[in-house]
């Protein structure tokens, strides 16, 4: 009876992992037609379109959130190019999207992206609840695509902390009233995430691993040494912003 008693836990264990496992499999296919490049196009330059980051759709099939940080400014700011989004298809071509800023809010590093064109599925968001320590996520964006290649690419892991952190702005043309206030007030909670992000997943959704839920968005990464050092060494951890600052945003445009 023993060993019948084993057998049956050792069975539902892997009955258990091969559920979670195809779970994420279905989560993957089915977020992917709502992530999308962030990037630049200028008709006078090769390549024509500039990836600086990854968005996804949200609310009525027509925003996108991404970083702030992944909007060209200042110096990067191309004035012949125009913000665009690149919706990758499988066996066709990629499809571009005109793209202008509804709001962008350096304080939380986050953006809303207005694009031209038919409704795209949007993603389902979280109720703004921080996750817990050991919460399973996965996060999807365009790691590095400029050489890769425009192809969603999924990380998973887990929270392994919910830290306090303050994200000040570049410079000061970009503290608006909201962002002092915010600074004024203090640090606000980021996901440590152990799961590596590469430049490039910026901006890019972090999802509950089970649900597909949007539960943050991925903004950072901690380097070991030098920025060109993230791909030969990374650190394996990552910053993600809650999905309730995502909610705020939303609210407020």
């Amino acid at each position: 009876m023993r060993n019948w008693h084993g057998w049956a836990v050792l069975l539902l264990c892997v009955a258990a992992l091969s559920s979670a496992r195809a779970g994420l499999v279905e989560v993957i296919e089915s977020v992917k037609p709502s992530v999308l490049a962030v990037g630049s196009y200028n008709p006078l330059k090769a390549p024509r379109f500039t990836f600086h980051g990854t968005g996804f759709v949200v609310g009525n099939g027509n925003l996108v959130v991404t970083n702030a940080h992944v909007l060209p400014a200042g110096s990067a700011a191309d004035p012949d190019a125009r913000l665009m989004v690149l919706l990758p298809r499988p066996n066709e071509a990629h499809e571009l999207r005109a793209a202008t800023v509804v709001r962008n809010e350096p304080a939380h590093d986050l953006a809303l992206l207005r694009i031209d064109g038919s409704a795209l599925p949007a993603l389902a968001l979280s109720d703004g609840t921080l996750l817990r320590d050991g919460h399973a996520v996965a996060l999807i964006g365009y790691p590095v695509a400029g050489v890769l290649g425009y192809r969603p690419v999924t990380h998973r892991g887990i929270v392994a902390s919910v830290t306090a952190v303050a994200l000040p702005a570049p410079n000061s043309r970009q503290l608006d009233p909201r962002a002092v206030t915010q600074l004024r007030q203090g640090p606000f909670v980021l996901y440590q995430l152990d799961a590596t992000a590469y430049p490039g997943n910026s901006g890019g959704p972090l999802l509950d691993a089970q649900t597909g839920t949007v539960v943050g968005v991925v903004n950072m990464g901690l380097l070991k040494a030098t920025k060109e050092s993230a791909l030969a060494l990374p650190s394996g951890i990552t910053y993600a912003i809650p999905g309730r600052y995502v909610l705020e945003l939303m609210k407020e445009r």
